[in-house]
């Protein structure tokens, strides 16, 4: 068996080297189709659009009406799934697209739902009113398996994509933070390396230990680090040496 290949607990074969892009295509999106067991229409999936972000172990977390059709029924049937693809194909068949397969569950716990506020109110600032006015809850998606094709003919089960977060809580927003207040200008540079809109100014929202997430109007972006990042000395580094580069670095070669 070729050494890309492994075989996976359930004995399908897998790419090891579709882990890493799956979880890059998550996490440069940030809206799929939520697809739920219709309780009015038993028997028919029911998909909507929602948006998203990752929460500290890399999962899906969104926030959803208790009104919303989709509410309704995962609190019958908590199993669903989320579709990404990258945006604005030209050809959907020929680019990236992800199926996370999943169980959902609402967030109970006051820390936790305070946790998951801080991180999708920088994602998503519109949020926060919609949230306190009205009857929205914290749900996060736990993966059971993944389905990703990346491009014709390329198409894997992925038993494990997500990966946790090592900055997530204070260490991230205080990184964001000084970046925002004091490092404008570097940011805007990332915006100019990565080709991205400059028309308005950028903001820092989330930092992983594989990338940045930039807030420009109402999109986000995912920008990849050169290499992996396992602490806040080596996070700097990066965004040091890119706030200096005249091009974005090529990915070094790291495992998924």
């Amino acid at each position: 068996m070729p050494a890309a290949y492994r075989v996976s607990a359930r004995g399908f074969e897998v790419s090891e080297n579709a882990v890493r892009p799956a979880r890059e295509l998550l996490l440069k999106e940030y809206r799929g189709v939520l697809s739920t067991h219709s309780k009015s229409m038993p028997g028919f999936p029911f998909g909507s659009v929602v948006p998203y972000c990752l929460d500290a172990e890399g999962r899906p977390l969104i926030l959803i009406s208790r009104i919303a059709q989709h509410t309704h029924n995962l609190s019958k049937d908590a199993k669903c799934s989320l579709l990404v693809g990258e945006r604005e194909a030209q050809d959907v068949q020929a680019v990236g697209r992800l199926t996370v397969m999943a169980e959902a569950r609402k967030l109970q716990d006051p820390a936790n739902i305070e946790a998951a506020a801080l991180r999708y109110y920088r994602y998503f600032p519109d949020a926060a009113d919609y949230h306190q006015a009205h009857d929205f809850d914290f749900w996060v998606l736990e993966p059971v398996r993944h389905r990703y094709i990346g491009g014709f003919g390329a198409i894997h089960w992925l038993d494990q994509v997500t990966l946790a977060n090592p900055f997530a809580g204070k260490v991230e927003s205080g990184m964001i933070e000084h970046m925002n207040s004091d490092h404008a200008a570097a940011i805007a540079h990332y915006v100019q390396l990565a080709e991205l809109p400059s028309h308005i100014p950028a903001q820092l929202v989330g930092i992983d230990s594989e990338g940045m997430h930039l807030r420009i109007g109402q999109a986000i972006h995912w920008l990849a680090f050169p290499s992996r990042c396992n602490t806040p000395t080596q996070v700097r580094e990066a965004l040091v040496l890119l706030a200096r580069a005249d091009h974005w670095p090529v990915l070094s070669e790291i495992p998924a």
